[in-house]
């Protein structure tokens, strides 16, 4: 990484405010900001918005989120060891709070359902001045929230969503997301999976219904036939369902040896755990053990899934374990506040409100086109993923992507996950105009 580069930049910005004749960068001319912008901070606080599913089959996912906010905020207020502040490169954070003001937040239950998540984030903004929104667990969730705040003039730094369309089809200039997409799992996992279990491979698919599961079935999809297997079935599952018996019947006869569950939550721990009892695990087809894969899960759903998880491949965007210091101060604090190692869930929403406040701090204002400006192309480290991108382009980060596997042996339940490769950024990147969509203009106003 060029921080180098970054340094420049942070000079450059900080030179336009404070410089002689130069008291703001040129789009904050004392005309625009006469005209103020969406919920303009004006007391000692800013208010900041986290919307996460605390009900619906997302909720464990987004109560460890929840905790991550709030100690991201005590962090940013100078409360606390500070933990990642103390790691992030390319950040001029103080821990005076934001710009001087004291960050405050208020939140939402998304009920892992868009209308309620839209109703949750709209509240937030009209009543309670939030001037940013972030979280989610679901990537319906994150779409929805993602086109609101573009129409209301706010930032929305997405939580965990993984569906290709949030910086794809759907994007927006006032969305950004820190957390990886379907397409890098898929292109992460092919070539591990198919080491393992051999090119010549027959796949049934179960998907859950809805953005993520499909972008996540076709990305999978298009990463394993690449590699020779064959696509036997792919079938869709409504999002919430406890009983999978009825798609889980259809398997044993289709010729299939491989199930791969593009579930997430507690819909992955439900038919992961029901796939087992029907012993497809001890099945053999087309001469072959039959193998189960999860193209996305983490440390939550594994403790869900218990046995269940062990030897299942799948990809994530974080562990707690890996050895750089951002992580290591992470885990400290969130450890010493909660008593148990965080979630890919919680680092990447307390990553999202560190890189927001951040942002604010190197364009010197809350204004949301200098936010952007900010982050767009935006190098950093120390963040707990090694060197990363924010891509101008479409507003996704680009990092090392984990492709991990059920521990036969694990320590204890918080350690149930190995990393077996850290696949690097430059494999898992693509052309951003593969998935469509345009981010537009900036919008600043409610």
């Amino acid at each position: 990484m060029k921080f180098d580069r970054i340094n420049r930049r942070i000079f450059l910005k900080s030179s336009a405010i404070i410089g002689a004749g130069l008291a703001t960068p040129t789009i904050f001319t004392s005309g625009s900001r006469a005209q103020g912008f969406c919920n303009e901070p004006t007391g000692a606080n800013v208010v900041l918005g986290f919307n996460c599913p605390q009900t619906g089959p997302y909720a464990e996912e987004g109560k460890d989120q929840l905790k991550a906010y709030e100690l991201a905020v005590k962090h940013l207020n100078g409360e606390g060891d500070g933990g990642m502040l103390n790691t992030f490169k390319g950040s001029v954070l103080k821990g005076n709070g934001i710009l001087g003001k004291k960050v405050t937040f208020v939140t939402g239950d998304t009920q892992t359902k868009s209308d309620a998540a839209r109703a949750s984030a709209t509240r937030m903004i009209e009543r309670d001045g939030a001037i940013m929104i972030s979280g989610g667990s679901s990537s319906g969730v994150a779409v929805a929230v993602q086109s609101l705040c573009q129409d209301t003039g706010i930032i929305f730094m997405s939580g965990l969503t993984h569906s290709n369309d949030t910086t794809g089809k759907d994007k927006k200039r006032n969305g950004f997301r820190h957390f990886f997409n379907a397409y890098m799992s898929g292109e992460a996992i092919a070539p591990v999976i198919g080491e393992a279990y051999g090119k010549n491979r027959r796949a049934y698919h179960l998907t859950a219904d809805y953005t993520w599961g499909w972008t996540q079935e076709e990305s999978i999809k298009n990463a394993t036939e690449k590699l020779g297997w064959e696509t036997v079935a792919a079938v869709r599952t409504p999002l919430g369902s406890a009983d999978y018996s009825q798609y889980l019947t259809p398997v044993l006869n289709s010729g299939a040896d491989v199930l791969i569950l593009n579930h997430y939550g507690n819909d992955m721990v439900n038919s992961l755990r029901q796939a087992v009892q029907f012993g497809l695990r001890d099945k053999q087809a087309n001469g072959k053990n039959f193998e189960i894969v999860v193209p996305l899960f983490s440390e939550l759903m594994a403790q869900g899934a218990g046995d269940a998880i062990k030897g299942i491949y799948g990809t994530a965007n974080w562990d707690w374990k890996l050895d750089n210091e951002g992580t290591k101060a992470f885990t400290k604090s969130f450890g010493e506040a909660y008593g148990t190692p965080p979630s890919q869930a919680a680092q990447t929403g307390y990553v999202q409100a560190l890189l927001y406040a951040n942002a604010c701090e190197m364009a010197g204002t809350f204004n949301p086109a200098g936010v952007v400006e900010a982050l767009e192309g935006f190098e950093f480290d120390g963040l707990g993923n090694g060197p990363t991108l924010y891509r101008a382009e479409d507003h996704q980060c680009f990092k090392p992507v984990l492709v991990v596997q059920g521990k036969q042996d694990p320590a204890d339940k918080f350690d149930l996950l190995q990393v077996v490769k850290e696949v690097p950024a430059e494999q898992v990147s693509y052309d951003a105009s593969i998935f469509g969509g345009e981010l537009g203009p900036v919008n600043t106003a409610c």
